[in-house]
Order: structure tokens, then C-alpha cells, then sequence
């Protein structure tokens, strides 16, 4: 029984804070990326979440911290793409968590923490914009058109992010239960079935408790 509750711990410790490196491990595309840490609920090629928004969530042009930043498609980057504010330094220079955009350690699908990003439009409404590029160590020549940025409350946005990550939690702990805990892949599977987060990390609990004492 302690080693089940150990295995949950660990994989509880990974899943929350999966996001957290400058890198992850695993390819990551940007538009689940930014799903899941931003909580606005919007899926599709990058370049339609603006459209998708409309009428769903404020739009603007205004860097917000939280706010995702929509590329228009241009270029190699035919789907556009998706990233989120994570500071806002001035007017015109945010820093971006973002994934799928430098190749690092020669691999894509990477995931950046706190990429430098400014606005070089000459209205200053962040239509234009310049992106820091990790293997060139500079933003580079290259100006990418943007159609602005997506809004969600804080609240709203934390609350959903959060349950995003109790949910993969309660899914990774479910497949290391089955692996562990002799018979537990049938005991466990009604949880996928919960109404919530909430209630699956409760019949992990219950499965895993009653996984142990049929050992005894």
C-alpha cells in the first residue's frame, strides 16, 4: 500500500509541474499548449482561435499577462500560431510561454518559458511583431503578422487550468495504479466515468484503498 501512495505522489509531483521547466519532455504543439495553461477553451489550427473567440472572449490589442497571442498564418507557419503572455515589461515588449517554436537541442516541440517578444508595429497595436529565436540567440529579421489577443478573468482562466491539471493528474495515476496494484485496471475503471476532478481523485483513493486491502 505505501509504495501505491508513493507512485501516486510522484506522479501527482510531475503532472502539476509538468509546465513549470524552460523545456518538457515529449513533443508539445502550441495549441495545447496554451490551452492548458491559459484555460481559455478554444481548439482548432492556432491561426482560428481568433474567430473562434469572437463573441466567447474579449478581444483586444492590449498585452495582458494570461492573454493569448494569435499568429496569422505566413510562411512555413501555414497554421499560425499560439502563445501566452507571461509578463508584461512595457507597451511594447512581453515575454511569451509558448511551445513548438525554436528547434532545441536539435528537436521541435519544445516548450519556451518567458520568451521575449515586441511589438514593431508602427501603430504600436502589436499587429507586427518579433520573436525570440533560441538557436540564433536573438529575435532575427523576421516580422510575423498577429491578429491580437484573446482575453480570459483571472479566475475564470486559474480555475480552469487547475482543473486541467487535476484531470491529467488523476489520468496518470490511474495507469500507474493499474501497473502496480494487482487486479486494479478493473477496480479502477469506473473513474473515468466521475462527474469531476474532484470526484475522479476520490475513486482513486477508494480504488487504491481497496486495491491494498484485497492484498492483505
Amino acid at each position: 500500500m505505501r509504495k501505491v501512495w508513493g507512485v501516486f505522489a510522484v506522479t501527482a509531483a510531475l503532472a502539476l509541474t509538468a509546465v513549470s521547466p524552460a523545456r518538457a519532455d515529449g513533443y508539445l504543439e502550441c495549441v495545447p499548449f496554451a490551452r492548458m495553461i491559459s484555460g481559455i477553451q478554444l481548439f482548432g489550427d492556432a491561426w482560428t482561435w481568433w474567430r473562434q473567440a469572437a463573441g466567447r472572449y474579449a478581444q483586444g490589442f492590449t498585452p495582458r499577462s494570461g492573454a493569448v497571442l494569435v499568429f496569422k498564418p505566413t510562411g512555413v507557419m501555414r497554421l499560425g500560431h499560439v502563445a501566452v503572455v507571461s509578463r508584461v515589461l512595457t507597451d511594447r515588449i512581453i515575454q511569451v510561454t509558448h511551445a513548438n517554436w525554436s528547434v532545441i537541442d536539435g528537436a521541435r516541440g519544445q516548450v519556451e518559458k518567458d520568451v521575449t517578444v515586441v511589438d514593431v508595429s508602427r501603430q504600436g497595436d502589436w499587429s507586427q511583431v518579433k520573436v525570440w529565436y533560441d538557436p540564433a540567440r536573438d529575435l532575427g529579421s523576421t516580422v510575423y503578422p498577429t491578429y491580437g489577443f484573446i482575453y480570459q478573468s483571472s479566475q475564470v482562466a486559474a480555475q480552469t487550468a487547475a482543473q486541467n491539471a487535476v484531470r491529467t493528474v488523476a489520468q496518470s495515476a490511474l495507469s500507474q495504479l493499474a501497473s502496480v496494484v494487482p487486479g486494479a485496471g478493473g477496480s479502477t475503471a469506473p473513474i473515468a466515468q466521475q462527474g469531476g476532478p474532484t470526484d475522479q481523485i476520490a475513486a482513486l483513493i477508494q480504488a487504491a484503498t481497496s486495491g491494498g486491502s484485497q492484498n492483505h
